[in-house]
C-alpha cells in the first residue's frame, strides 16, 4: 500500500486519527462488523484490455470492474446512507478530477474523483466504515481510487445494481454487427500531419519573402535618402559658378557641379535599381501570403476531418425505452438521433438490459448483457418474477429474458442500417421500461435510474449544469457530430 502526503489544506492528520479512532471503536462493538472494515482489493494479475465496466453492489457494498475478459479488480465500498441512497442505475464518467473538493459537504476531500451526474454522484478515494455511510457518492479505498482513476476513460460505463450482477456473453441477431471492417484514422490523421507540414512550410516562405522584402524596402530607402543629399549637394554648386571672379574659378566650380551631377545620377542609377529589384519581392510577399492562407484553409480542412473521423470512430450509445417508445443514440456525448419505435406488447415491462459491444472475432463484435433486476415483482417476459429479499444475491443474467426483450423491439431497418455502419466495439444497446433521467444533459451519456429503488442521493442534491436536453429529429446522417471531449478516451 502506498501512503499519501495530502495538501495542508485540511487537517488531514486530526481526520484520519478521528477515523481510526471510529474504526476501532466499530471493532470493539462489533467484531462481525470489524472484518468488514479494512480496505481489502482482489486484483486479478493481468492487463486490462478494451472495454471497462465497473459494476457496483449496493446489497454487497463492493465494486467489481470488468474487461473484456473477466473482472480484474475489486473493493469494498460506502455507499449512499439511509435517506440520501445512491441511485441504482446506468451511469458513465463524465469527468476526472484527481483533486477535488465538494462544494456542498463542507469543502470534503474526494481525491480521484471520478463524477457520475452533474448533480454530484461520483466514485472517489473515501474512508470506509463498513456499511453504507456517504452523502450518495460511492467511496472506495483511497489506493483503489488512485488505482482506477489511472485505469479509467471519460465514458466507462457505470452500473450501481441493487445486489450483485455480472456481465455474461451473448449472441442475438438483432445486436448490431458493423458493415465494414476495423475502421481507423489513420488515413485522415496523416492527412492532416501533412497539411499542418505543409502550412508551416507555407507560413514560413511567406516570413522569408517578408523578411527580403524589407531588406529591399531597406535598399529603396538609403537610395532615396543618398539622392536627396546627391540633389542638394548639386543645388549647392549653382552660386559658386555665378559668383566665379575669374574664368579659373568658374571652371573649378563647374568641375565640383559636374562630379555632384554624376554622384546623383550614380545614386539614381542605384535607386532605380533598388526599386526594380522590390518590386518582384514585394510581389512575392503577396503569394507567399496567399499560399499561405490557402494552406492554412487547406490545414484547418484537414484537421477537422480528421477530428471528424476520430468522432465517428467513437462508440454510440443506443437507449430504448419502453415508456416512452424512441430509439435515443448519443456518440461522443452529444444526441445524434430520436424516433419512435415499436416494442410489441408494450403494457408489458420489459425489463433494463445494457449490452456492450466487445471485441472482435473476425468480422462480427461480440456482445454481452448485464440485467438489471428490480424488487417491484413486475412480470417480464410473461413470467412474473420470483421474489426477492435483500439478502438474495443476483450472480448471472437471464439470457432468456435478455433475449426475450431484443425480440420484441421492431427499429427501422434504415436505423439499423445506419447504425451497422458506425457500430464498434465499446457500443452498448441499452433497453429498459424506464425513461431518460433527467441527469442525461449536455456532456453525459444516457442515465438511466431505476424507479423501484431508493433516489435519496439525487434528491439532496441541485444540478451544477441545467442544461435542455434537445435531439434533432431529422436522420442522424444528417445531424451535425461535434463532441466536448469524447467518451472512451483520455
Amino acid at each position: 500500500m502506498k501512503s499519501y502526503l495530502f495538501k495542508a489544506k485540511h487537517n488531514w492528520t486530526g481526520l484520519c486519527l478521528a477515523v481510526a479512532g471510529f474504526t476501532a471503536l466499530i471493532a470493539a462493538n462489533d467484531p462481525a462488523g470489524a472484518a468488514k472494515v479494512g480496505n481489502e482489493q482482489f486484483v486479478e494479475s493481468r492487463p486490462a484490455d478494451e472495454p471497462i465496466m465497473a459494476i457496483i453492489s449496493l446489497h454487497d457494498q463492493q465494486i467489481t470492474i470488468y474487461d473484456d475478459k473477466g473482472w480484474i479488480l475489486r473493493a469494498p465500498v460506502s455507499s449512499g446512507q439511509k435517506g440520501r441512497e445512491t441511485p441504482a442505475g446506468i451511469f458513465s464518467v463524465i469527468q476526472k478530477e484527481a483533486e477535488h473538493y465538494s462544494n456542498m459537504y463542507d469543502d470534503a476531500y474526494m481525491p480521484h474523483m471520478q463524477r457520475l451526474t452533474w448533480s454530484g454522484i461520483a466514485l472517489h478515494g473515501g474512508p470506509l466504515p463498513g456499511y453504507a455511510a456517504s452523502h450518495g457518492c460511492i467511496r472506495m479505498p483511497y489506493d483503489f481510487a488512485e488505482r482506477l482513476f489511472d485505469l479509467t476513460k471519460l465514458g466507462m460505463r457505470v452500473i450501481v445494481a441493487p445486489g450483485n450482477v455480472v456481465p455474461v456473453a451473448i449472441d442475438h441477431p438483432a445486436l448490431f454487427q458493423p458493415k465494414t471492417g476495423p475502421r481507423t484514422v489513420a488515413a485522415s490523421a496523416a492527412a492532416a500531419d501533412e497539411a499542418t507540414r505543409k502550412a508551416d512550410q507555407a507560413r514560413l516562405a511567406a516570413m522569408n519573402a517578408y523578411r527580403e522584402s524589407t531588406a529591399a524596402m531597406l535598399s529603396v530607402r538609403k537610395a532615396e535618402i543618398l539622392k536627396r543629399k546627391a540633389e542638394t549637394q548639386l543645388s549647392t554648386t549653382e552660386r559658386p559658378i555665378a559668383s566665379a571672379g575669374s574664368p579659373e574659378a568658374k571652371e573649378q566650380a563647374e568641375d565640383v557641379k559636374a562630379k555632384a551631377a554624376a554622384q546623383l545620377a550614380d545614386v539614381e542609377a542605384q535607386l532605380g535599381s533598388a526599386k526594380a529589384q522590390l518590386q518582384p519581392k514585394l510581389d512575392a510577399v503577396a503569394a507567399a501570403r496567399e499560399a499561405a492562407s490557402a494552406a492554412e484553409t487547406a490545414r484547418v480542412v484537414a484537421v477537422e476531418a480528421a477530428r471528424k473521423a476520430a468522432r465517428d470512430l467513437e462508440p454510440i450509445s443506443v437507449f430504448i425505452s419502453r415508456k416512452t417508445q424512441h430509439l435515443y443514440i448519443r456518440q461522443a456525448f452529444q444526441p445524434i438521433q430520436d424516433i419512435p419505435v415499436t416494442i410489441q406488447d408494450a403494457d408489458r415491462p420489459i425489463g433494463t438490459h445494457i449490452f456492450t459491444a466487445m471485441e472482435r472475432t473476425g468480422a462480427e463484435i461480440r456482445w454481452s448483457v448485464v440485467s438489471l433486476v428490480t424488487d417491484s415483482g413486475d412480470e417480464v417476459n410473461g413470467t412474473a418474477r420470483e421474489s426477492r429479499s435483500r439478502d438474495d444475491k443476483v450472480t448471472a443474467t437471464d439470457l432468456s429474458t435478455a433475449k426475450a426483450a431484443l425480440d420484441r423491439v421492431v427499429i427501422p431497418q434504415e436505423t439499423v442500417d445506419r447504425i451497422a455502419e458506425i457500430v464498434s466495439p465499446r457500443s452498448s444497446l441499452i433497453i429498459s421500461d424506464e425513461a431518460l433521467s433527467s441527469e442525461t444533459s449536455e456532456g453525459t451519456d444516457f442515465v438511466i435510474l431505476m424507479s423501484g429503488e431508493p433516489q435519496g442521493g439525487l434528491t439532496h442534491r441541485r444540478r451544477e449544469r441545467q442544461i435542455e436536453v434537445r435531439y434533432n429529429r431529422l436522420p442522424y446522417w444528417r445531424s451535425p457530430f461535434g463532441a466536448p471531449y469524447s467518451p472512451w478516451w483520455h
